[in-house]
């Protein structure tokens, strides 16, 4: 046996990493001059301890499932898409255009809509670096992070000259009509009996993230396709011999890729904002990657670290407001997890390598 089980690689790893980076975070807290315990007591109770923060955390958790998934069907082609955060802009665009373009009756109609808007924009934007790397050779790295730029750039400019409002001063478009606004998670919950805060954002797009999850398992794993974009991620040359299209496989991945962070239109801007405005995504792209990393790149990996990090980020509002903390100690919390579960991964995983082959040896 040279492989660690499913379990050790996607949760045990990734918990140690975890519990390592809150240790640092630990010492940082207590460095500021707070308690850390009481610190990672309110954030837990802010994040979970009611419905109301359970709404947050779950909304938050969607958008960093959508470009978690991005991240991660790119990796399994040994692929770095860094533009989950423009590809996400114009996803949002998509979804934006699709529910301002008729009145629609009601929301199960304008939602399979609006879902191909936001993932025909969002590959749409990633086509052009997928074709410069198959094509030209262009690092995507570089061209996905230029993308980003340009998106933003891009969206200033509609929402400022074209897609605004006639008369108003706010860079955004009219609300969505009724028809196309989502239900919320006290709109679900309530179709069940159970009362559920009406104040967060959380919205049925949870459910397309979950959907996206095993469509994204059953693709890499279950299909010609999956497991083309796998051999081609573990050895390009081994692929050509056997047959398999380089540029079809870039194309193809970073075009799934783009649309999976296209879709995170669906929870920001059509579920909470209900109508597109400046920085919908919030640095939802970048998180991806992170959520992508500890997460194994294995969609059941990613969930669990979306919901991680929605935790993180909703605690961390509650610890910005209550105690003298900064919110960016968040981010020093993902910048830790991101070097624990990146470029220090093997400080923690051979280790554990070695123990578990000897205790299997052992076993033997």
């Amino acid at each position: 046996m040279t492989k660690l089980p499913a379990w050790i690689d996607i949760l045990l790893i990734p918990m140690i990493n975890l519990i390592i980076a809150l240790f640092i975070s630990a010492l940082v807290v207590l460095y500021i001059g707070e308690n850390p315990i009481d610190a990672m007591s309110l954030m837990i109770k802010g994040a979970i301890g009611n419905s109301y923060g359970w709404g947050y955390t779950l909304y938050y958790a969607t958008n960093f499932i959508f470009t978690g998934l991005a991240v991660s069907i790119a990796f399994h082609a040994r692929i770095f898409n860094i533009g989950g955060e423009g590809q996400a802009m114009l996803g949002g665009l998509g979804v934006a255009l699709v529910c301002l373009m008729v009145p629609w009756p009601h929301w199960i109609i304008s939602l399979p809509v609006a879902v191909i808007g936001g993932a025909l924009f969002g590959a749409a934007w990633a086509a052009i670096p997928a074709y410069l790397q198959a094509k030209r050779g262009s690092h995507i790295v570089i061209t996905t992070i230029m993308f980003n730029f340009i998106a933003s750039a891009l969206l200033v400019y509609l929402l400022v000259n074209v897609l605004k409002v006639p008369g108003s001063m706010a860079p955004e478009t009219a609300r969505f009509p009724e028809g196309a606004r989502l239900p919320t998670g006290h709109d679900m919950l309530g179709w069940l009996g159970i009362k559920f805060s009406k104040s967060p954002p959380v919205n049925i797009s949870l459910l397309v993230a979950i959907l996206s999850c095993f469509a994204i398992w059953f693709l890499i794993w279950k299909t010609k396709l999956g497991y083309e974009i796998r051999a081609f991620g573990h050895s390009e040359s081994a692929a050509k011999y056997a047959g398999i299209s380089p540029v079809k496989i870039i194309m193809v991945t970073v075009l799934i890729s783009g649309a999976l962070a296209g879709l995170m239109g669906i929870n920001s801007v059509m579920g909470e904002s209900e109508r597109l405005v400046l920085d919908s995504v919030q640095g939802a792209g970048f998180i991806g990657i992170a959520v992508a990393l500890m997460g194994r790149s294995h969609p059941f990996g990613v969930f669990l670290a979306a919901i991680l990090f929605g935790i993180l980020y909703q605690g961390g509002a509650e610890l910005a407001m209550w105690t003298s903390i900064p919110r960016e100690l968040i981010v020093v919390i993902q910048a830790l997890v991101i070097l624990l579960t990146g470029a220090l991964d093997n400080m923690i995983r051979m280790p554990i390598e070695r123990l578990y082959f000897k205790m299997v040896r052992a076993g033997a």
